[in-house]
């Protein structure tokens, strides 16, 4: 075991401090934790590197700063890659209760809002969500649509922050 130990800190620096690193061993935690990320981000879903909710963005954002401590030696290795696998595994049950808790999962996911309903814009949910008529007009171009909002059934700002829209031809 001790060897093991001996061999690790000299490949990747386990009991040195983060000035102290080498470039070898920066570029070998990096590999490491870039193989162990990915093992990690397949116990989570599909979904959280889409385009995706707040929810799945703040785990890249919390995972991604936690996992480059680990990296550049700011942090101890192997307790930094338990935070991580805590993380994802977090984020996939809170994912799922959302999946069986409608309340819940617009807690955490949050919800959509109307933004146009039969061709009348919605004023306070456009001003509430920051969207002029020029984004959901760009919306509509983005979707291979003519650019009039008084053609539009219903638009959505979704959870993702997309813009959905449904023409009354549709």
């Amino acid at each position: 075991m001790e060897q093991l130990k001996q061999a690790l800190n000299w490949a990747i620096g386990l009991e040195l401090e983060s000035k102290d690193i080498n470039v070898l061993q920066m570029s070998l935690r990096a590999a490491i934790i870039f193989i162990i990320s990915i093992v990690l981000l397949r116990i989570g879903n599909k979904r959280f590197m889409g385009k995706s909710t707040a929810m799945d963005v703040m785990l890249g954002i919390v995972f991604g700063s936690t996992v480059s401590r680990a990296i550049t030696g700011n942090a101890p290795f192997f307790p930094t890659l338990a935070a991580s696998l805590v993380l994802v595994l977090l984020h996939w049950l809170l994912a799922a209760v959302a999946f069986r808790s409608h309340g819940f999962g617009q807690m955490v996911k949050g919800r959509d809002s109307v933004l146009v309903r039969d061709g009348e814009p919605q004023r306070d949910a456009m001003r509430r969500s920051h969207i002029t008529e020029q984004d959901i007009e760009e919306a509509m171009r983005n979707q291979g649509k003519q650019p009039e909002i008084r053609a539009i059934k219903a638009a959505h700002l979704e959870r993702n922050g997309d813009i959905s829209i449904i023409t009354k031809d549709s």
